[in-house]
């Protein structure tokens, strides 16, 4: 079960709205939401969370680039919406990786032959087999690490600092709403 609301910084205070993302496949597309609901190119917070798994926010301030925290990469990276938020810039990765290897991987079976090259012996197809996975499990570029990821000084400027971010856990938005001093207007949308 998924939330998401948006928290949009206005002159009056913060308005919060729940918010679908059924439409949103992208990290562009939930940029894009944020920038609707924006008053005046002033922050605008995302906030989606799988219930009792992992939460990420996303922060747009006006035309700047978003920044991302995600509390648990791993668990966020088995979650359609997490993976919109697992940017390559964000793993670390370099930008269009995993269509380069893609592209390798249908030019060679997974045995690494090709086509009609005769597979190894059985005898030495095993040994081969647990020498390669043992050493592409140790060194595994598309790994997600577990745990927290991103930008954790996010918050930092609206009441939040680095080291309570780490600590929030469950139901993540309450907290990060009283620290916002939003908590009446994010019970609207509860």
């Amino acid at each position: 079960m998924y939330f998401a609301a948006l928290l949009a910084r206005t002159e009056d205070g913060w308005e919060a709205s729940d918010t679908e993302l059924d439409d949103v496949e992208t990290l562009s597309d939930l940029t894009d939401l944020a920038h609707e609901a924006s008053v005046d190119e002033d922050t605008v917070l995302v906030y989606i969370e799988q219930e009792d798994a992992w939460f990420g926010v996303v922060r747009v301030d006006g035309e700047e680039d978003p920044r991302i925290y995600v509390s648990d990469a791993s668990a966020a990276a088995r979650s359609s919406y997490g993976e919109i938020l697992l940017t390559d810039e964000l793993l670390g990765r370099e930008p269009g990786a995993e269509d380069e290897i893609a592209a390798l991987e249908e030019l060679v079976d997974l045995d690494g032959t090709e086509g009609d090259e005769p597979d190894e012996t059985p005898s030495d197809a095993g040994s081969a087999r647990d020498a390669v996975t043992e050493t592409d499990l140790d060194h595994d570029p598309d790994a997600v690490p577990a745990g927290p990821l991103g930008d954790l000084g996010l918050l930092a400027d609206l009441g939040l600092s680095e080291k309570d971010l780490l600590t929030l856990r469950t139901d993540a938005l309450v907290e990060i709403a009283d620290a916002l001093g939003a908590s009446e207007v994010l019970e609207s949308v509860r």
